[in-house]
């Protein structure tokens, strides 16, 4: 069976070099950029696409008469391909959790920082030669709420605690044994000073930061999302920005990636960015293409 890695960047080509063996499958690493719709053309002859972070529609995957499996390098597949669809049409997408809960946690704690002390917002300003400082808030004896309490979110839990914040969290499903007071989420939107997100998206997450979660958050909470943009309302998130009721809003995941420039999210001064960046450290990319590779191996002997 044949592979092809379809959107490797320099980083990651780097990484796969360092983890692939010589015992391993032959994939074809394609670190050239190319046009959305010549995707049939790039996979065509091949069994097994590995994708990082590339959407793959029905429409054009269905002309890859071989492709029979997709490694997505990450756990959101569905927000990039519609997983139902593509299984239905005989292909099977395997997705890679916990490689990197430590890193995106820290990603998520490095924006709840920077929100709080309004880091970015300083930086452009002293960058167009303006000093002015801004008070910000500390976050010690502050109240964390994490919407999803999986290995991320406990990770969060673990970082915030050392820093001396009360962790509340609310899930989906009950948990035990975990670093956080467990509560309903009502209570976490009114309480939480700070809230972070941590679901995986589905039918039943999609959205559920909206207008009406928005108004039962206390006034000036700032907002975290390193999980999957399609979790929050963008017009609503917009709106409360705009409004105050969100004080600061700290994201790494959008609707639409990469975001636009000229974006309502990218023109507001209340808004620290970054470019779904939260997982991708040295350590999280190497068990990353490490497994992704295994899977490949597992294909191909035919034990999938």
């Amino acid at each position: 069976m044949k592979s092809i890695f379809i959107d490797c960047n320099d980083d990651l080509d780097a990484v796969f070099a360092r983890v692939h063996r010589s015992d391993d499958p032959q994939i074809t690493v394609n670190t050239a950029r190319f046009d959305p719709r010549d995707l049939p053309h790039l996979i065509d002859g091949y069994d097994i696409c590995l994708d990082d972070h590339s959407y793959m529609p029905i429409d054009l995957v269905a002309q890859c008469r071989r492709l029979r499996h997709i490694v997505f390098l990450g756990t959101g597949a569905s927000s990039y391909m519609d997983v139902p669809a593509l299984n239905a049409q005989g292909v099977i997408v395997h997705t890679i959790k916990g490689y990197g809960d430590r890193a995106v946690a820290e990603h998520a704690v490095a924006l709840m920082f920077a929100c709080a002390r309004a880091l970015a917002r300083m930086d452009r300003s002293v960058r167009a030669g303006v000093w002015m400082p801004l008070e910000g808030i500390q976050l010690q004896d502050k109240i964390l709420g994490l919407i999803g309490l999986g290995g991320i979110g406990i990770e969060v839990a673990r970082i915030a605690h050392a820093i001396g914040m009360d962790v509340i969290a609310w899930n989906r499903t009950p948990k035990s044994d975990v670093p956080a007071r467990l509560v309903t989420l009502d209570t976490l939107l009114s309480k939480a000073d700070v809230i972070s997100l941590h679901l995986a998206l589905n039918d039943e997450t999609r959205g559920i930061i909206d207008r009406k979660t928005i108004t039962q958050m206390k006034c000036g909470a700032i907002l975290i999302n390193t999980a999957r943009g399609a979790l929050v309302d963008e017009a609503a998130l917009i709106e409360a920005l705009r409004s105050g009721q969100i004080g600061h809003a700290g994201l790494d995941v959008f609707h639409a990636e990469p975001l636009k420039p000229d974006h309502p999210l990218a023109l507001l001064g209340n808004v620290t960015l970054s470019s779904h960046a939260g997982f991708r450290t040295l350590e999280a990319s190497m068990t990353l293409m490490r497994r992704a590779i295994d899977i490949v191996r597992t294909i191909t002997r035919g034990e999938v």
